[in-house]
């Protein structure tokens, strides 16, 4: 009983494919697939790619995609050196994932290490610092509008997945760098 209980719960039915081979799916709707989806995208390392765009003094952000039917935007903030983002509210989901030094909220008790997951839910305002004299780094995933907030409370901006796409074509017409068509799902 014990084995059969085991290979229900871990078990795959379909072996994997030991083929190095590009294997054809059967696929009713193709033509539509090839009319309405983007296949994937890829964004190198390359900064002709995606480059760093300033983002306040002391911050810049690398924008890796932009989806405008559900308000989804990707990229990696790098603050440079100790510093903070200011207080602001997620009104979507937020995941994120730490790359280079740590960060935390000054509203939370834990510090996001690089490989460390976070997950920040739509309405609760935080600050973002990161204490470290060489800066951090983390990879964002976020849905829906962020609004920032003054150290009074006063509402100020509200960013979302058009202001930034406004904030990387902005700095690339202004630089003469070329819109990478593939941070566009």
């Amino acid at each position: 009983m014990a084995t059969q209980e085991k290979s229900r719960l871990g078990g795959i039915k379909a072996p994997p494919s030991g083929a190095f081979k590009i294997v054809s799916v059967p696929e009713p709707h193709s033509n539509m697939l090839d009319k309405y989806c983007v296949s994937g995208t890829y964004v190198g390392l390359s900064e002709e790619e995606s480059p760093w765009v300033p983002f306040g003094d002391n911050a810049a952000i690398r924008h890796l995609a932009f989806d405008v039917r559900n308000n989804v935007y990707a990229n990696v903030l790098w603050i440079k050196s100790k510093g903070v983002i200011g207080t602001h509210k997620h009104r979507g989901m937020v995941w994120a994932i730490g790359l280079e030094g740590t960060f935390r909220y000054l509203e939370y008790d834990w510090v996001c290490h690089p490989g460390e997951f976070i997950t920040e839910f739509p309405g609760h305002a935080h600050t973002l610092v990161t204490d470290e004299e060489d800066g951090m780094k983390a990879f964002f995933w976020m849905q829906g509008a962020n609004e920032f907030y003054d150290e009074n409370g006063e509402f100020v901006e509200t960013l979302d997945v058009w202001w930034f796409m406004n904030h990387y074509e902005t700095y690339c017409k202004e630089n003469g760098l070329e819109i990478n068509k593939q941070l566009y799902l």
